[in-house]
């Protein structure tokens, strides 16, 4: 592997140094950079941040050249809820005293970083099997089969302070993630994560293609809001 940082995505800082133009350095204590996936709970629970061996199949190369340079935290809670939580006046409350913020890269080593991410496609094999029809979903119809059919609300926020802060705030998910990713994902979280707290729904060839639609919706409409 080249000699280069893969800086920690989602909320987690890594020692960055700048030599010659290259980033240099580790990002393994954050990350699991060379797979396979966590096999027991006790390795998912302890991950500081998301795997990354597998960057490649999931991200948007221009939206992590973008996140890169002006980084903002996707899971509310970090990559494990438990782990960030205290009691407060209404309940357990985010305990923001135990998250660490990204740095920001330069455009340069975003771009850098951006690409070698990009290189690591171990799972095209699931990719192949997924064709995402174009197609589009109103928010209203969305929201209904997202919250009151599939309980997804409770753990992920498809507003700002709107929704579950337990798993990944869902309105930029279609800007960040590649489509099929998200297919694939909705299909079979464990197929990507054997120990992933996201349950598998076991939905219909339709409904995956329309929950992938209505995450386009919202992250469209998230973009019209900024």
């Amino acid at each position: 592997m080249k000699r280069i940082i893969l800086v920690a995505l989602l909320g987690f800082s890594g020692t960055v140094l700048a030599e010659g133009g290259m980033l240099q350095g580790s990002c393994s204590a954050c990350h699991n950079i060379k797979g396979p996936a966590s096999q027991t709970l006790k390795a998912a629970f302890e991950k500081k941040g998301p795997d990354l061996f597998y960057a490649g199949n999931k991200y948007r190369s221009e939206w992590l050249v973008s996140w890169l340079q002006k980084p903002g935290r996707i899971r509310p809670a970090g990559i494990y809820y438990g782990g960030h939580i205290k009691s407060g006046a209404k309940g357990d409350e985010i305990d923001t005293s135990t998250l660490t913020d990204h740095i920001a890269l330069s455009k340069a080593d975003a771009t850098s970083v951006a690409a070698e991410l990009m290189k690591m496609k171990p799972h095209d094999d699931l990719i192949a099997k997924e064709k995402v029809e174009s197609g589009t979903v109103s928010k209203q119809m969305g929201e209904m089969a997202f919250n009151k059919f599939l309980g997804c609300m409770a753990c992920h926020l498809i507003e700002p302070e709107y929704g579950g802060v337990s798993g990944p705030e869902l309105y930029t998910a279609a800007k960040r993630l590649q489509p099929q990713y998200m297919a694939s994902f909705i299909r079979s979280p464990q197929a990507w994560e054997p120990k992933s707290m996201m349950p598998n729904k076991s939905l219909s060839e339709v409904n995956i293609q329309k929950m992938v639609h209505y995450l386009e919706t919202l992250s469209k409409e998230a973009a019209n809001a900024n």
